[in-house]
Protein backbone atom coordinates (compact mmCIF):
# COMPACT_ATOMS: atom_id res chain seq x y z
CA UNK A 1 0.00 0.00 0.00
CA UNK A 2 1.58 3.25 -0.93
CA UNK A 3 1.84 5.75 2.05
CA UNK A 4 0.97 9.52 1.70
CA UNK A 5 4.71 10.40 1.68
CA UNK A 6 5.87 8.21 -1.10
CA UNK A 7 2.62 9.04 -3.35
CA UNK A 8 3.84 9.48 -6.89
CA UNK A 9 1.07 11.93 -7.49
CA UNK A 10 1.88 13.99 -4.04
CA UNK A 11 5.55 14.05 -5.16
CA UNK A 12 4.61 15.05 -8.35
CA UNK A 13 2.40 17.81 -7.33
CA UNK A 14 5.23 19.12 -4.86
CA UNK A 15 7.91 19.29 -8.22
CA UNK A 16 5.23 20.98 -9.65
CA UNK A 17 4.79 23.95 -6.72
CA UNK A 18 8.71 24.23 -6.49
CA UNK A 19 9.16 24.60 -9.90
CA UNK A 20 7.67 28.31 -10.35
CA UNK A 21 9.02 29.81 -6.85
CA UNK A 22 11.66 32.66 -7.56
CA UNK A 23 14.49 31.61 -5.51
CA UNK A 24 14.48 27.92 -4.35
CA UNK A 25 17.39 26.73 -2.15
CA UNK A 26 17.99 22.56 -2.71
CA UNK A 27 20.27 21.75 0.75
CA UNK A 28 20.86 18.12 -0.05
CA UNK A 29 22.67 15.99 3.02
CA UNK A 30 26.09 14.15 1.65
CA UNK A 31 26.29 10.46 3.12
CA UNK A 32 23.49 8.56 2.42
CA UNK A 33 22.06 10.94 0.72
CA UNK A 34 23.81 11.69 -2.31
CA UNK A 35 26.35 9.18 -1.72
CA UNK A 36 26.49 5.55 -0.89
CA UNK A 37 27.50 4.87 3.35
CA UNK A 38 31.50 3.50 2.99
CA UNK A 39 32.83 1.41 5.42
CA UNK A 40 36.21 4.46 5.17
CA UNK A 41 34.20 7.67 5.43
CA UNK A 42 36.69 9.35 2.95
CA UNK A 43 35.88 7.01 0.10
CA UNK A 44 32.37 8.57 0.11
CA UNK A 45 31.46 9.76 -3.59
CA UNK A 46 28.46 10.89 -5.13
CA UNK A 47 26.36 8.34 -7.32
CA UNK A 48 27.09 9.99 -11.38
CA UNK A 49 22.92 9.96 -10.93
CA UNK A 50 23.15 12.44 -7.96
CA UNK A 51 26.12 14.61 -9.55
CA UNK A 52 24.20 14.90 -12.47
CA UNK A 53 21.57 15.53 -10.88
CA UNK A 54 23.38 17.86 -9.13
CA UNK A 55 24.76 19.88 -12.11
CA UNK A 56 21.38 20.33 -13.48
CA UNK A 57 20.06 21.85 -10.40
CA UNK A 58 23.12 24.22 -10.30
CA UNK A 59 22.55 25.75 -13.83
CA UNK A 60 18.64 25.82 -13.61
CA UNK A 61 17.52 29.37 -13.30
CA UNK A 62 16.75 30.91 -9.36
CA UNK A 63 18.01 27.90 -7.82
CA UNK A 64 21.50 27.91 -5.23
CA UNK A 65 22.46 24.15 -4.33
CA UNK A 66 23.82 23.57 -0.90
CA UNK A 67 25.50 20.26 0.56
CA UNK A 68 24.71 20.21 4.94
CA UNK A 69 26.43 17.89 6.21
CA UNK A 70 27.63 16.79 9.56
CA UNK A 71 31.22 16.24 8.53
CA UNK A 72 34.05 19.12 8.73
CA UNK A 73 34.15 21.64 5.93
CA UNK A 74 37.45 20.71 4.82
CA UNK A 75 36.53 16.80 4.52
CA UNK A 76 33.37 17.79 3.01
CA UNK A 77 34.90 19.27 0.08
CA UNK A 78 37.36 16.56 -0.82
CA UNK A 79 34.40 14.06 -0.60
CA UNK A 80 32.02 16.53 -2.55
CA UNK A 81 35.05 16.76 -5.04
CA UNK A 82 34.68 20.72 -4.51
CA UNK A 83 37.00 23.08 -5.91
CA UNK A 84 36.99 27.00 -5.89
CA UNK A 85 35.31 27.35 -8.82
CA UNK A 86 32.07 25.99 -7.69
CA UNK A 87 28.83 27.23 -7.24
CA UNK A 88 27.70 24.78 -4.42
CA UNK A 89 27.32 26.12 -1.00
CA UNK A 90 28.50 24.36 2.10
CA UNK A 91 28.06 23.69 5.46
CA UNK A 92 29.62 21.60 7.63
CA UNK A 93 30.41 20.62 10.95
CA UNK A 94 25.87 21.06 10.91
CA UNK A 95 26.17 24.10 10.38
CA UNK A 96 28.98 25.64 12.09
CA UNK A 97 31.21 26.22 9.07
CA UNK A 98 30.44 27.70 6.07
CA UNK A 99 31.93 28.17 2.50
CA UNK A 100 30.51 30.29 -0.59
CA UNK A 101 31.59 30.89 -3.94
CA UNK A 102 33.36 33.88 -4.11
CA UNK A 103 34.46 34.53 -0.46
CA UNK A 104 35.43 31.03 0.27
CA UNK A 105 35.51 29.52 4.01
CA UNK A 106 34.03 32.08 6.82
CA UNK A 107 36.17 32.23 9.87
CA UNK A 108 34.69 30.54 12.98
CA UNK A 109 36.07 31.36 16.10
CA UNK A 110 38.09 29.05 17.81
CA UNK A 111 38.48 28.84 21.46
CA UNK A 112 41.54 27.35 22.71
CA UNK A 113 39.84 26.06 25.54
CA UNK A 114 37.70 24.55 23.62
CA UNK A 115 39.96 23.15 21.24
CA UNK A 116 42.43 21.93 24.01
CA UNK A 117 39.57 20.00 25.50
CA UNK A 118 38.64 18.70 22.36
CA UNK A 119 42.18 17.01 21.53
CA UNK A 120 42.86 15.51 24.92
CA UNK A 121 39.18 13.82 24.82
CA UNK A 122 39.77 12.63 21.02
CA UNK A 123 43.08 11.21 21.96
CA UNK A 124 41.53 9.22 25.33
CA UNK A 125 38.51 7.93 23.19
CA UNK A 126 41.32 6.74 20.49
CA UNK A 127 43.22 4.76 23.46
CA UNK A 128 39.95 3.60 24.87
CA UNK A 129 38.83 2.00 21.75
CA UNK A 130 42.67 0.76 20.32
CA UNK A 131 41.71 -2.60 21.27
CA UNK A 132 38.37 -2.66 19.58
CA UNK A 133 38.17 -3.93 16.08
CA UNK A 134 35.94 -1.94 13.60
CA UNK A 135 35.46 1.20 15.77
CA UNK A 136 37.07 4.20 14.50
CA UNK A 137 37.66 7.82 15.83
CA UNK A 138 37.07 10.49 13.18
CA UNK A 139 38.55 14.19 13.95
CA UNK A 140 36.26 16.75 13.45
CA UNK A 141 36.57 20.39 13.86
CA UNK A 142 34.21 20.70 17.06
CA UNK A 143 34.84 17.48 18.22
CA UNK A 144 34.81 13.97 17.02
CA UNK A 145 32.57 10.67 15.95
CA UNK A 146 33.39 7.44 16.93
CA UNK A 147 32.32 4.91 13.91
CA UNK A 148 31.21 1.30 14.96
CA UNK A 149 29.91 0.31 11.05
CA UNK A 150 32.76 -2.42 11.07
CA UNK A 151 32.42 -3.55 14.24
CA UNK A 152 30.73 -6.40 16.38
CA UNK A 153 27.34 -5.31 18.31
CA UNK A 154 29.41 -5.70 21.67
CA UNK A 155 32.56 -3.98 20.95
CA UNK A 156 30.14 -0.69 19.22
CA UNK A 157 28.29 -1.17 22.89
CA UNK A 158 31.63 -0.96 24.76
CA UNK A 159 33.05 2.06 23.02
CA UNK A 160 29.66 3.85 23.41
CA UNK A 161 29.68 3.82 26.76
CA UNK A 162 33.11 4.45 27.67
CA UNK A 163 33.46 7.18 25.69
CA UNK A 164 29.78 8.46 26.85
CA UNK A 165 31.73 8.14 30.44
CA UNK A 166 34.19 10.14 30.04
CA UNK A 167 32.17 13.19 28.00
CA UNK A 168 29.45 13.03 30.49
CA UNK A 169 32.46 13.47 33.27
CA UNK A 170 34.72 15.52 31.47
CA UNK A 171 32.50 18.16 29.14
CA UNK A 172 28.65 17.68 29.79
CA UNK A 173 27.98 21.34 27.89
CA UNK A 174 29.23 19.20 24.74
CA UNK A 175 26.19 17.72 22.06
CA UNK A 176 25.69 14.37 21.85
CA UNK A 177 24.53 12.86 18.60
CA UNK A 178 23.65 9.56 16.89
CA UNK A 179 23.98 8.63 13.08
CA UNK A 180 23.97 5.61 10.74
CA UNK A 181 26.63 3.63 13.26
CA UNK A 182 28.19 6.52 14.49
CA UNK A 183 28.09 8.81 17.47
CA UNK A 184 29.72 12.37 17.13
CA UNK A 185 30.62 14.47 20.30
CA UNK A 186 31.04 18.40 19.36
CA UNK A 187 31.43 21.28 21.92
CA UNK A 188 29.91 23.72 19.09
CA UNK A 189 25.84 23.09 18.91
CA UNK A 190 24.40 23.93 15.80
CA UNK A 191 22.41 21.73 13.84
CA UNK A 192 21.58 21.43 10.28
CA UNK A 193 18.04 23.36 11.08
CA UNK A 194 20.70 26.68 12.12
CA UNK A 195 22.50 25.51 8.60
CA UNK A 196 19.13 25.81 6.88
CA UNK A 197 18.09 28.97 8.31
CA UNK A 198 21.36 30.88 7.68
CA UNK A 199 21.52 29.75 4.00
CA UNK A 200 17.67 30.62 3.49
CA UNK A 201 18.79 34.20 4.31
CA UNK A 202 21.87 34.33 2.97
CA UNK A 203 20.33 33.60 -0.61
CA UNK A 204 17.08 35.08 -0.38
CA UNK A 205 14.81 31.64 -0.96
CA UNK A 206 11.37 32.07 -1.63
CA UNK A 207 11.43 28.36 -0.68
CA UNK A 208 13.31 25.61 0.52
CA UNK A 209 14.06 21.97 -0.17
CA UNK A 210 16.11 19.72 1.99
CA UNK A 211 17.26 15.86 1.62
CA UNK A 212 18.64 13.66 4.67
CA UNK A 213 18.77 10.04 5.34
CA UNK A 214 19.43 10.23 9.10
CA UNK A 215 18.27 11.09 12.52
CA UNK A 216 20.50 14.19 12.41
CA UNK A 217 18.54 15.57 9.10
CA UNK A 218 15.56 15.68 11.44
CA UNK A 219 16.40 18.87 12.87
CA UNK A 220 16.51 20.82 9.60
CA UNK A 221 13.25 18.64 7.89
CA UNK A 222 11.18 20.03 11.13
CA UNK A 223 12.29 23.30 10.89
CA UNK A 224 10.68 23.45 7.54
CA UNK A 225 7.48 25.75 6.73
CA UNK A 226 4.34 25.66 4.66
CA UNK A 227 6.22 26.44 1.26
CA UNK A 228 9.51 24.05 1.79
CA UNK A 229 9.42 20.49 0.40
CA UNK A 230 11.26 17.93 2.97
CA UNK A 231 12.22 14.92 1.21
CA UNK A 232 13.47 11.43 3.57
CA UNK A 233 15.63 9.35 1.82
CA UNK A 234 15.13 5.13 2.49
CA UNK A 235 12.54 4.07 5.61
CA UNK A 236 11.31 4.75 9.20
CA UNK A 237 9.77 7.66 11.03
CA UNK A 238 10.39 11.19 9.68
CA UNK A 239 9.40 14.41 9.76
CA UNK A 240 9.39 14.71 6.21
CA UNK A 241 6.57 15.75 3.54
CA UNK A 242 8.00 13.21 0.85
CA UNK A 243 10.02 10.17 1.18
CA UNK A 244 12.06 8.17 -1.23
CA UNK A 245 13.63 4.60 -1.26
CA UNK A 246 16.98 5.56 -1.65
CA UNK A 247 19.74 7.62 -3.39
CA UNK A 248 18.57 6.66 -7.18
CA UNK A 249 15.47 7.79 -6.42
CA UNK A 250 16.04 10.94 -5.06
CA UNK A 251 18.59 11.96 -8.15
CA UNK A 252 15.79 11.05 -10.48
CA UNK A 253 13.23 13.36 -8.18
CA UNK A 254 16.15 16.14 -8.92
CA UNK A 255 16.99 15.78 -11.76
CA UNK A 256 13.15 16.53 -12.77
CA UNK A 257 13.12 19.57 -10.62
CA UNK A 258 16.01 20.96 -12.14
CA UNK A 259 14.54 20.23 -15.91
CA UNK A 260 10.63 22.00 -14.67
CA UNK A 261 12.57 24.76 -13.46
CA UNK A 262 14.33 25.16 -16.90
CA UNK A 263 11.00 24.85 -18.56
CA UNK A 264 9.65 27.07 -16.83
CA UNK A 265 11.63 30.22 -17.61
CA UNK A 266 11.51 29.12 -20.99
Amino acid sequence: MTSARTDPSRIDDEIERLATTPRLLVALDFDGTLAPLQDEPMDARMTDDARAAVLALTGAPGTTVAFVSGRSLHDLRVIGEHDDDSPILLAGSHGAEFWSPGSGAASTPDDADDGELRDRLRARAEAITADLDGVWIEPKSFGFGVHTRLATPDDAARARDAIDSIVVRDAPHWRRRTGHNIVEYAFRHEGKDTAVATLRERIGATAVLFAGDDVTDEDALRSLDGDDLGIHVGTGETAATIAVPDIAALARLLQRLAERRVAGRE
